[in-house]
């Protein structure tokens, strides 16, 4: 398929941004067929090159590479390293913007205004370009001034107050989410509001700046637990691996491991109690419908687990799958990769590495049927793309690409 098919080709973005949030939008940008221009610090780079281990390691030499972690969440871009704490840095990453349609970044509020690289000072001369910030707490607020970081945002957005064993269980306490889902929320607001942001500039509306705030991003996200709360007053609290509005849905025990019973509504309730033999559990009063279910959780969900413990997670599988009952293991990682259906739906990819020879990646989980995700290319390298993108978009020659790298403006890592 040609590149001209992809829904975001043409579009060009300005990647100033490092860690997981930012990168994580740009990188669906990428997948979408954005071209992804990644300024880094000739110094090193993003941090998460080195956030290992584990790391991938050099075709050649051995040597380690870069951390898994960078290869999560920039595949599809390109490596400028440009120094914009010098002059003539600032002045090529403001060429570049100039070419591009849409700019994210992810510095401390205010922090690029000193470099004249902020939505005030760049949009007075692009007013046609999209401006994308993301922080902890926003642009605005009490809070504005402060660094986010997404084991914080987790604890004061609430999720974590609603994540793990109540106290006083074997194990209670607040447990942050194994991976940064804060982080990854708001890249994907990120990249869904740039999109809608081009789609409002090409309509003749112009380029705007938007805000996001991982924090107003953790509260949006507390979904139906925040209107628990709001409407009721009542503060949820943590609950293991139950639901606050659902009962049977959680985790329990089977003989030789563990499973999901997700039980979602009265009809695949009373299958589920059939199917385990156990008709009256279905007909008892206190649990005919979800609201009776939830209110009696304590007496339910003890009748189930002492039935669920007696057989295997594989028959207690089959006997619901025949029900139309949604039942399923708890998956180590490595048995998700080796999953049939995730397998048969391509999730796991080889994708080029200009030192590794090939890494694995993860597909991106869109599937469009006429317009497919394509992976062109995957995680750069520092800087491999220095001269290649300077001479394409700004038009320097080779003599400029050597003056600039002579003074430390910028590395081209591959010459």
């Amino acid at each position: 398929m040609a590149a001209a098919a992809l829904p975001l080709a043409g579009v060009r973005v300005l990647d100033l941004t490092r860690i997981l949030a930012g990168p994580w939008a740009t990188q669906n940008l990428a997948d979408l067929g954005a071209e992804v221009i990644k300024i880094e610090n000739p110094n090193g780079g993003d941090d998460t090159r080195r956030m290992g281990p584990p790391f991938v390691h050099d075709a050649q030499t051995g040597e380690e590479a870069d951390a898994a972690y960078f290869l999560s969440c920039n595949r599809g871009k390109e490596s400028v390293a440009i120094d914009i704490a010098s002059a003539e840095g600032r002045k090529l990453v403001r060429a570049l913007a100039a070419k591009c349609d849409v700019l994210i970044e992810n510095y401390k509020v205010g922090g690029l205004a000193k470099y004249g690289l902020d939505y005030a000072s760049l949009h007075a001369e692009l007013p046609q370009l999209v401006y994308c910030s993301i922080t902890g707490f926003g642009q605005t607020g009490p809070y504005a001034e402060r660094a986010g970081y997404d084991y914080l945002i987790q604890g004061m957005g609430g999720l974590m107050s609603v994540t793990g064993e109540p106290d006083g269980a074997p194990g209670g306490g607040p447990q942050r989410a194994g991976v940064a889902l804060a982080d990854i929320l708001s890249g994907m607001y990120a990249a869904l509001a740039i999109v809608a942001a081009l789609r409002h500039r090409d309509q003749g509306g112009g380029g705007q700046h938007i805000d996001i705030g991982m924090l107003d991003v953790q509260a949006a996200c507390l979904a139906n637990q925040a209107m628990n709360y709001l409407t009721t007053g009542q503060v949820p609290q943590r609950m293991g691996n139950g639901h606050p509005n659902i009962a049977p849905y959680q985790a329990f025990r089977a003989s030789d491991g563990h499973l999901i019973l997700a039980v979602g509504n009265d009809t695949q309730f009373r299958k589920m109690a059939q199917a385990m033999g156990q008709p009256a559990i279905s007909e008892d009063p206190r649990f005919r419908t979800i609201a009776l279910r939830v209110a009696n959780r304590a007496a339910l969900i003890p009748l189930l687990a002492e039935v669920i413990a007696t057989r295997t997670i594989a028959e207690w599988v089959a006997t619901m799958e025949a029900v139309d009952v949604p039942c399923g293991p708890i998956n180590t990682i490595d048995r998700v990769f080796a999953d049939p259906q995730l397998r048969s739906r391509g999730g796991r990819l080889d994708l080029p590495h200009l030192r590794c020879g090939e890494v694995p990646s993860v597909a991106n989980p869109i599937h469009f049927s006429d317009t497919p995700v394509q992976y062109r290319n995957g995680p750069p390298a520092l800087g491999q793309h220095t001269g290649e993108v300077l001479r394409r978009v700004l038009g320097a020659d080779d003599e400029q690409l050597r003056a600039w790298d002579r003074q430390g403006v910028t590395k081209d890592f591959t010459r």
